[in-house]
């Protein structure tokens, strides 16, 4: 389903399996099917929860789409996380992945959406690093819908974090 405005999409990517090859590609398709506004670097990040696995490479784009966020989400996302061969493992929510693709804000809205249900904006924002330095990277002056605050604002809140970061252009 469209909507009679396009929306704002902050989308977060990660991948640790091929990962520059799978977030490249991810980029690529997303551009293929919403209109690209802006990429971020890669970090490189240890693993959360499973911690017996290679470090992940995580992004963010910024995209603008026609499409409600329920239709981005699962004729999209869903969709290119099939296209590069996603595997969910039912017994570890942290294995290994080849892309994950979360939608981590929407427009300057909060709220809830889905069967999961899933959380605009992503609750991970403010509490993961390689989360939110990815978004503020290509929206610094975003002000979070709950915090109240910009992501540069937040971002800060990471000092001690230290990645490496990639290119993906």
């Amino acid at each position: 389903m469209t909507s009679a405005n396009p929306s704002t999409a902050y989308i977060s990517l990660g991948s640790n399996i091929d990962p520059v090859t799978n977030l490249r590609r991810a980029v690529e398709l997303l551009g293929q099917r919403t209109t690209l506004r802006a990429v971020s670097h890669a970090y490189r990040t240890p693993p959360q929860g499973f911690t017996d696995q290679p470090d992940f490479l995580n992004a963010a784009v910024k995209v603008t789409t026609d499409l409600d966020i329920l239709s981005l989400k699962h004729e999209i996302l869903d969709w290119i996380e099939r296209e590069l061969k996603r595997v969910r493992d039912p017994n570890n929510k942290n294995a290994p992945r080849t892309i994950d693709l979360d939608i981590s804000l929407w427009n300057e809205e909060a709220f809830t959406y889905g069967e999961k249900p899933w959380r605009v904006p992503d609750p991970d924002i403010p509490r993961f690093a390689h989360v939110c330095l990815p978004l503020a990277e290509i929206a610094p002056e975003y002000i979070h819908p709950t915090e109240r605050i910009t992501l540069s604002a937040i971002s800060t809140r990471f000092t001690d974090a230290q990645f490496d970061r990639l290119s993906l252009g």
